[in-house]
């Protein structure tokens, strides 16, 4: 599939199910988000990938941190959160490390990541992995940052959900006229 293609065609599964992409799938689609754009060639992506058990960590964060940031939240719907770490059977937790001085901007860093993001996403599609690229609250806590394995200072860019897909999304249909502004 040539990139053009790729990128025209992706879209997020809506649902995505076992097999997780295999040992190999998984390296091209890591390396491919190390091929990023990077100001400074910092390499400031950071990798946390999480499949079978290893979700709980995930999983146990997201609950705890239900409960820490809305007390009022029973335990049965902190678990619930939880859940969500199970919607796929590898998740790749992409941040980008920002906490070193440097004449680079942190927002290039975090750009840089979300370049990283992008060429994975493209990655997966290429080979047949279904993707969808999720952040939410959790991604801004720093107790889930630091139960991950990153410093609390890290800024995590997606939770990159991968697997099968079990319900196809839809490209987008947008026209680029309707982005364009004229100066």
């Amino acid at each position: 599939m040539n990139v053009l293609t790729a990128i025209k065609t992706r879209a997020s599964a809506a649902a995505l199910g076992e097999p997780g992409p295999t040992p190999e799938q998984l390296e091209a689609i890591l390396g491919a988000g190390i091929c990023a754009p990077d100001h400074g060639r910092l390499s400031p992506w950071r990798f946390v990938v999480l499949t079978g058990a290893d979700r709980k960590i995930l999983a146990d964060a997201w609950a705890e941190m239900r409960l820490r940031v809305s007390p009022e939240t029973s335990k049965a719907d902190a678990e619930k959160e939880g859940q969500k770490a199970m919607r796929a059977p590898t998740i790749v937790v992409v941040a980008a490390r920002v906490n070193v001085p440097h004449k680079v901007p942190a927002i290039e860093r975090v750009v840089a990541v979300g370049a990283a993001v992008q060429n994975m996403f493209l990655a997966a599609h290429a080979l047949g992995v279904g993707a969808m690229w999720k952040t939410g609250e959790a991604a801004y806590d720093d107790k889930v940052k630091v139960a991950l394995g990153l410093a609390a200072t890290d800024q995590i860019v997606a939770f990159l959900y991968l697997g099968t897909t079990l319900s196809k999304g839809k490209p987008r249909e947008d026209k680029l006229s309707d982005y364009i502004i004229k100066a």
